[in-house]
């Protein structure tokens, strides 16, 4: 069964040193649902489990999040061969999503970071959001978005840090940050 496309999808990056980017993200995502649109997540560079990993398993077949990543974080300057890999899985997965056009809105979440830190060839990247079809509406999320992504973008959030909890030495949550 078919369902009505976007008339025009956009490209949407959210950025930054606040809070609140893959947060933002998945808000978007369930909008899209609840418009019965459908929506895929690649997760860069995560690998634990996420509570938006369980909520989208319950939206199945409508939401679908795949992570590629390991526990812990990765050393950006000098990522293990293991994480290079898994970064390009998983891009090779978005091209093939965004290229089949099935999906009308596909997340790229914290792809910024391993686009800075050449994880990913930017080239890659802005080819794939030039090519796609024009329903499909891509986000990329994650600090340091390269300025070639931000001239290309049709709308950047940065999310600026005024204040956090972890400063006060509140840890990551179950719930709230996973």
């Amino acid at each position: 069964m078919t369902h009505e496309r976007l008339e025009q999808g956009l490209i949407q990056v959210y950025t930054g040193d606040g809070k609140g980017k893959t947060t933002c993200a998945l808000g978007l995502a369930l909008r899209a649902v609840g418009q019965e649109l459908k929506a895929y997540m690649i997760q860069f560079m995560k690998g634990r489990p996420t509570g938006e990993a369980a909520a989208a398993a319950r939206l199945a077949p409508d939401f679908t999040i795949r992570a590629f990543g390991r526990p812990g974080l990765v050393n950006l300057r000098s990522p293990a061969p293991e994480d290079l890999d898994l970064v390009r899985e998983g891009f090779n997965l978005a091209r093939g999503i965004i290229m089949a056009g099935n999906h009308d809105l596909v997340i790229l979440d914290e792809i910024n970071l391993t686009l800075t830190y050449g994880l990913l060839p930017l080239d890659e990247v802005l080819e794939l959001l030039r090519r796609r079809p024009p329903w499909v509406e891509v986000v990329l999320t994650g600090r340091a978005a390269p300025p070639e992504l931000v001239e290309l973008a049709d709308l950047v959030t940065e999310m600026r840090l005024v204040k956090h909890y972890y400063q006060a030495g509140v840890l990551a949550r179950r719930g709230i940050e996973w």
